[in-house]
């Protein structure tokens, strides 16, 4: 096909580890394949990055960061006009990325370039408007002294994003923690490397010093592990699951004790009153769920419909599930791609088939497509238990589960009882309702009457096992940034 024909002839010096600026094969020589999950055809090799490998973009990292090197020299303005560059720079090419990220990880071409490409961009920019404005403050304290804070970075910063969004997620780590002026060595996930490969050779054009940005493609027991482990690593930000969120928060604890922003997974409720606008709700409970296939943290796969309208909700849902257009990701009118490999097809028709085991009704879909790649129906459930498997753990997948509920004290109790606590949505024309259920709501993002309404400015992660700390707003700069306090004594001398 034409994007694999662009692939080979404009890539295939890409595919290397970016360390200090150059172009490396990894210490071991190993390579891995490269997936396009829409065909289950291999794309590529890349070379693969372990231990040894992080060992050696540390050590550019350090030097990069050290006192007296050209980019902590830099001033800070500078540090603004690099990352506008390089944001300048995706915008150049953003036909091209968006290419390589719909045939690496499924995407639907025209979301990709219009949603995930402006979201890579923004935040880019966002931070870049940020670097110099970063300020301390002055304190009046006791006594005879001059009191002031400043924000500086932390060092080196190892980054580890998955793969359901690849791009954005690059941007949303590079984006603070150079703009804080930290260095950083970033590991994308190993099915989908390639945008981010891409961007590291964007990175070099735009004139960062080596060793400022090293991008080390790998596993997460190797490359991953070696990073949230190592001594020279002073902060990890890790986008991913719970359970390899614990790991890294455990390796990091028992190495130097580094700083640890986790964003983690979610079972997201999204309650639905019987005065709701229902063409909205039923659009914006749809793609909330169905959005990239499914593979969203912030998927609302929990939800509630007050009883008066659930049977009309349910068959609406049903409707607009089975209108869903699942197809290539390069054909225009495709709204759903693959899921991004075998393995997690299997996982999301195994937790369908719980459902189904369970006692929910099955109202359309269940199946995998008769397509070449990954491709699953949409899927609705309706008679929900929130003891149902489906209904307490994360599909990751395209999976509609439908529950009903009577009063508002009742459906807050049920929103909150779960491990997670990344977002959640209530649908009512009644602002009373509204933000009753806003305050109670046990989440770090509630939206009101929409859905996935995310944006560069606003904070965003979770409560509980969703993770610890905050990504993008200027509470994203604050977990890339040590506060120091400098206190002088004033003497007063005699004229």
């Amino acid at each position: 096909s034409l994007p694999s024909f662009l692939l080979t002839k404009t890539l295939h010096f890409l595919l290397q580890i970016f360390i200090n600026n150059e172009w490396q094969d990894s210490v071991s020589g190993k390579v891995f394949p490269v997936y396009n999950p829409a065909t289950g055809e291999q794309i590529c090799e890349v070379q693969e990055a372990e231990k040894a490998d992080v060992d050696k973009a540390v050590q550019a990292a350090r030097l990069a960061f050290s006192l007296g090197s050209v980019w902590r020299r830099m001033d800070a303005s500078e540090r603004g006009r690099l990352l506008s560059k390089l944001a300048d720079l995706v915008e150049r090419d953003s036909i091209y990325l968006a290419t390589i990220e719909s045939l690496n990880s499924g995407k639907p071409f025209l979301p990709t370039l219009f949603v995930d490409l402006q979201g890579t961009i923004k935040t880019l920019r966002y931070f870049a408007g940020y670097a110099d404005k970063i300020h301390g403050t002055s304190i009046p304290m006791d006594g005879e002294y001059l009191t002031f804070t400043r924000y500086e970075p932390i060092g080196v910063c190892g980054q580890i994003i998955p793969w359901n969004f690849p791009l954005m997620m690059t941007a949303w780590k590079l984006g603070p923690a150079l703009a804080c002026g930290n260095t950083v060595i970033l590991k994308p996930a190993e099915q989908t490397p390639l945008t981010c490969l891409y961007i590291a050779a964007l990175v070099k054009e735009a004139g960062f010093p080596p060793g400022v940005i090293n991008i080390l493609p790998g596993f997460g027991p190797t490359a991953g592990a070696a990073i949230a482990s190592h001594m020279g690593i002073d902060k990890v930000a890790f986008t991913g699951s719970t359970e390899v969120g614990k790991l890294i928060q455990e390796a990091a604890g028992k190495s130097n004790l580094k700083r640890v922003t986790l964003e983690l997974g979610g079972k997201n409720p999204n309650i639905i009153f019987a005065d709701a606008d229902l063409d909205l709700a039923v659009e914006q409970a749809h793609q909330g769920v169905f959005f990239n296939a499914g593979q969203c943290c912030t998927a609302g796969s929990r939800i509630y419909v007050e009883e008066p309208i659930y049977d009309e909700f349910v068959r609406r849902s049903v409707e607009r599930a089975k209108r869903r257009i699942v197809g290539s990701p390069f054909d225009p009118t495709t709204e759903q791609g693959p899921q991004i490999s075998r393995e997690q097809q299997n996982r999301v028709l195994e937790f369908i088939q719980s459902g189904i085991s369970e006692g929910a009704k099955l109202e359309c879909g269940g199946k995998a497509l008769g397509l070449k790649g990954f491709f699953i129906e949409p899927t609705v459930f309706s008679n929900v238990k929130d003891d149902m498997r489906i209904a307490k753990e994360e599909i990751f997948g395209p999976v509609q589960q439908i529950m009903k509920f009577k009063t508002i004290d009742e459906v807050i109790e049920r929103a909150n009882n779960t491990d997670y606590g990344l977002v959640g949505a209530v649908f009512t024309t009644d602002i009373n309702k509204a933000m009753t259920i806003s305050t109670a709501m046990q989440a770090g993002t509630v939206w009101i009457n929409c859905f996935n309404a995310l944006s560069t400015q606003c904070p965003f992660g979770g409560y509980k096992m969703s993770g610890n700390g905050r990504e993008l707003g200027e509470s994203g700069l604050k977990e890339y940034s040590e506060v120091k306090t400098i206190t002088m004594k004033l003497v007063a001398k005699n004229s």
